[in-house]
């Protein structure tokens, strides 16, 4: 878990997400640092096996303002969202309306909330120049569905009455994630695989390290009705960071450079498949969109400046964390 000494270290948490791969861990950290954690989960789920939860659905306005009535958390971390879609309707309803919702909530129930932290995109920006990183007084010109969503949750956590501090990741990786869990993958299995896309760069942020902004940043009155980007601080190519896939596994692996149009037919072919069975898929056009820009980096000074928060972990060894967790759990 996260060794960071700074942040929450105890208090009412209100989180959403928790279920998902950087909400699991964040509430993981919380619990061991002593906070009393209350997860919002979905109508139907389960309750949590680790901390308090409660159902309540995020179209259920007069639900959560109850629920901040009763509880009066000290910190509400927003994490919660949704990475598939095939309308901006889905984005919008898994991305904007929770947002909005929460916000409403907390306002009419319960502003004296110390913090809520939004954790939202750097795609909420759009992309860079691989020369230069994004930073936060650009303008925020998203190109796709996802960021969109995002820009539009974020400006109702701006426009509130209530303290904020918004972050914004590159690509965060790590033991647990499912989306770049299929590089590790494709390495495994003796294949290192490119479209078109091994010289364009990214931003990226191990998972632990996300964890550690967010704790920090709920705190930091530095940090407070702000925004930042979030990223190990050290933007890479895609063929250096599938390199470190490969000497990872530490075998022989074909490298495979596939011409870039194939996207394109994957993501209709996943739009297709949607299509049949209903089932939003994370590879489309608005996706294909992202991966044909040139770079989508960006500058974590501000939140150092501003916060005294830093990265503990190079992409190097996140790779490697990430590699041996997969095996352990059996994933590959």
């Amino acid at each position: 878990m996260s060794d960071a000494s700074k942040g929450i270290q105890s208090g009412k948490v209100l989180l959403t997400g928790a279920s998902g791969f950087i909400g699991t861990r964040l509430r993981d950290a919380l619990l061991a640092r002593g906070a009393d954690v209350l997860s919002i989960r979905r109508k139907g789920s389960p309750p949590s096996r680790k901390g308090r939860s409660v159902e309540v659905g995020y179209d259920d306005v007069s639900g959560l303002t109850r629920l901040m009535r009763e509880e009066k958390p000290d910190y509400v971390l927003h994490v919660a969202g949704v990475t598939k879609g095939v309308s901006y309707g889905d984005f919008h309803g898994g991305n904007v309306m929770p947002t909005v919702n929460l916000v409403r909530a907390l306002e009419d129930a319960h502003p004296e909330l110390k913090r809520l932290v939004h954790v939202s995109s750097m795609t909420s920006y759009g992309p860079s120049s691989k020369d230069r990183p994004l930073v936060e007084g650009d303008p925020r010109r998203p190109i796709e569905f996802y960021g969109q969503s995002k820009l539009e949750a974020e400006h109702a956590v701006e426009g509130s009455k209530i303290p904020f501090t918004i972050l914004r990741p590159g690509g965060v990786y790590g033991p647990g994630d499912v989306d770049y869990f299929n590089l590790f993958k494709e390495v495994h299995s003796g294949r290192n695989v490119f479209f078109g896309n091994k010289d364009r760069y990214f931003s990226t942020i191990y998972v632990d390290d996300c964890v550690d902004a967010i704790l920090t940043s709920a705190v930091h009155e530095g940090a407070k009705n702000e925004g930042f980007f979030l990223d190990d601080g050290k933007p890479l190519t895609w063929g250096e960071f599938q390199e470190a896939i490969v000497r990872e596994r530490g075998q022989k692996t074909m490298t495979l450079m596939l011409p870039e149009f194939l996207v394109t037919v994957a993501a209709i072919g996943g739009e297709f498949a949607t299509r049949i069975d209903k089932k939003p898929r994370l590879f489309n056009r608005q996706k294909a969109k992202m991966g044909a820009q040139e770079a989508w980096t960006s500058s974590n000074k501000k939140l150092i400046e501003k916060t005294g928060w830093s990265p503990k972990v190079s992409y190097e060894e996140g790779v490697k964390r990430a590699y041996a967790w997969y095996r352990q759990e059996k994933w590959i």
